[in-house]
């Protein structure tokens, strides 16, 4: 099973390349760049772990990609994201996000149904190991 989140996953994974080029995109929108990682890719968990504070200062689409290679090496089975931040606003709004990382063997996501009161149904969803 392969996991989707954010833009692109629905592609096969970037590779070291496709991510600079898309980061240099986002340094010329004046978007500022976050890496977080997980193990728990549940669609609901919206609460990763950062590898550091946003990159609001830097330029360079290489030093982006030194903190991702880090983090990798550090995280190697875990899915590794990266968000774009726009603070033009006053306010930090996320203008896209893609992963860079992900485990060799995906977990897989298990859905239950549930009929409850007046026709209706329930779901939950675990993670199937």
């Amino acid at each position: 099973m392969r996991i989707t989140q954010g833009c692109f996953s629905f592609l096969p994974d970037l590779t070291d390349d496709e991510i600079s080029a898309q980061l240099e995109y986002c340094l010329r929108n004046n978007w500022a760049i976050g890496v977080e990682y997980t193990d728990d890719p549940h669609p609901r968990n919206t609460y990763w772990n950062m590898w550091g504070n946003p990159m609001f200062d830097l330029k360079d689409a290489k030093g982006i990609m030194m903190e991702i290679a880090e983090c990798k090496k550090v995280n190697p089975e875990a899915y590794i994201r990266i968000n774009a931040f726009d603070s033009t606003r006053g306010w930090e709004t996320v203008r896209t996000s893609f992963l860079v990382n992900r485990p060799k063997t995906e977990p897989k996501l298990e859905m239950t149904r549930t009929d409850v009161k007046s026709r209706s149904q329930a779901y939950s969803w675990k993670m199937a190991r």
